[in-house]
């Protein structure tokens, strides 16, 4: 027995559900899941099944026999005309012959023989086989006045008759030539998460219209949109390190030595061409001189376009198997939930995931607790050097992540506490307004709520315990954080750290 998921176009009349069970349940088939909700589409339902496969095929065929299997995702097209009928009986009968003849779908009619316009009907219509569109033109025009209001075939226009449908035609926005096959699995996918927000009393459109907005969002400031924040410290003679804060996602940074370029974290990959373009402005065009990538966990914000680079990537073990199990929950408390699975395939879409193949795996722990090295709470799993600074890569608690990695300077005060640690004090408007559609969508960017609180008071505790040790040297600790401003922490609050300038379309 396996599981399948297939997509039912089913009419809006009684019985056409119970019909497409008996034949589900004549085969042997097991409902797993079954969504329909005739506030967002009056005729489709998403079915999760398990069967064997010789049955799915028999379930399959007898579905497609009666009109019930959505097989494909065909561009419809929005008509929208005024045209003016004569005066006699059999008028409108005649005109919807022409119209049914087409294959169109009527979503609107008006007219009124005792209104403004007493002769005219004003007529809509979903075309799904758009070749006939002009056909039926021309034949109206031959027989009536016509006056074309609205024509549109991007789906922009559709009523919510077929909202599926204008829904995956915008998601093709965002995911290029996907074929019908792989946009349907998809589309049940992102039905999944609508379902499971409306048992949370979400509203479904909303969940949609959030979806959409984060596609949306990452393309919108990609290109020619594209900007950043960026902060420049000097660390030491000869030694520069620069944080990038593109308009969504995390923070990349990067140090400048004489004999290399390190970076931590790489960003979305959509953002790989723009990234190149801002490296080449502050004279680090020449990619070959980035030697390493060190990667803090798994989200697409922070290693998605380091694949990209040719430069070996350093992670965790796990981070690397979240990364290929493609759910950002793999591995915590929550690995099971579907908001956080379906998120991640979404997010790795839209925003052009590349996972490295130049990987260096970090040492496993110990298996004995007794002989693991601690910097405060968090293991030291690693220790490496940039340009003669001396950094420990320090085992995360999982709070945000499971398998995330930590990065400390402990001579410098350095601390890179991945997304653990964000000033969010410092963020603009629009990076607030991107960043709550990902907590709207999984309830939560932490896969552990209770454990992430516990592991941002281990790192106050460290930071305290450095900005001690430096206080001799005049310095405190640098915390380069996830997202938003390289910051300081003053009376137990990130407060900014440094002068910022802008780089691209906002300058």
């Amino acid at each position: 027995m396996e599981q399948f998921s297939f997509i039912a176009c089913m009419p809006d009349k009684p019985g056409a559900l119970h019909r497409a069970a008996e034949i589900i349940t004549r085969h042997r088939g097991n409902i797993n899941r079954i969504q329909y909700d005739r506030r967002i589409d009056q005729q489709t339902v998403f079915f999760e099944v398990t069967a064997s496969p010789g049955a799915y095929g028999k379930i399959r065929e007898e579905l497609e026999k009666i009109g019930y299997l959505q097989t494909s995702l065909h561009p419809v097209a929005f008509l929208k005309f005024h045209v003016y009928l004569p005066n006699r009986p059999g008028a409108l009968f005649e005109l919807l012959n022409y119209i049914t003849s087409a294959g169109s779908n009527i979503t609107f009619l008006d007219f009124d023989d005792r209104g403004k316009h007493p002769e005219r009907l004003v007529v809509s219509l979903n075309v799904e086989n758009t070749e006939l569109v002009d056909s039926l033109l021309n034949r109206l025009k031959s027989g009536y006045r016509l006056e074309i209001l609205e024509y549109d075939t991007t789906g922009e226009k559709l009523d919510d008759t077929v909202f599926y449908l204008r829904f995956a035609q915008k998601l093709r926005v965002f995911l290029g030539d996907a074929e019908d096959e792989f946009l349907m699995r998809f589309l049940h996918d992102i039905n999944h998460i609508a379902q499971e927000l409306s048992n949370l009393d979400k509203d479904p459109r909303e969940v949609f219209e959030n979806i959409l907005k984060v596609g949306e969002t990452l393309n919108r400031t990609s290109g020619s949109g594209f900007y950043a924040d960026v902060q420049r410290f000097r660390i030491r003679s000869g030694i520069e390190l620069f944080s990038f804060q593109p308009p969504c996602g995390g923070n990349i940074y990067l140090f400048d030595t004489p004999e290399e370029r390190v970076m931590i974290d790489s960003g979305y990959g959509i953002y790989f061409p723009d990234l190149v373009n801002m490296l080449q402005h502050y004279g680090f065009g020449d990619l070959n001189r980035i030697k390493r990538i060190y990667i803090t966990h798994a989200d697409a914000d922070h290693c998605g376009a380091a694949g990209y680079f040719s430069a070996p990537s350093f992670l965790n073990r796990d981070t690397l198997k979240v990364a290929r199990e493609t759910s950002r929950a793999y591995g915590s408390t929550h690995q099971e939930c579907i908001l956080e699975e379906v998120y991640t395939k979404m997010i790795n879409l839209f925003s052009r995931f590349n996972l490295p193949t130049n990987i260096e795996i970090f040492p496993d722990l110990p298996s004995r607790e007794a002989y693991i090295e601690k910097r405060g709470s968090f293991p030291v799993i690693a220790r490496f050097r940039i340009g003669g600074l001396e950094f420990e890569a320090l085992q995360g608690l999982g709070g945000h992540m499971h398998g995330e990695v930590l990065y400390l300077c402990p001579e410098e005060g350095l601390l890179f506490p991945q997304d653990t640690l964000i000033n969010f004090r410092s963020l603009s408007p629009e990076r607030t307004e991107y960043n709550v559609l990902a907590d709207y969508l999984m309830t939560s960017v932490n896969v552990d709520s209770n454990l992430a609180r516990d592991e941002r008071n281990a790192l106050f505790s460290l930071i305290s315990e450095l900005d001690a040790e430096l206080a001799p040297e005049g310095k405190k600790c640098i915390v380069c954080c996830g997202h938003g401003s390289v910051s300081v922490l003053e009376n137990g609050r990130l407060l900014a750290y440094g002068s910022s300038e802008r780089y691209g379309a906002g300058k």
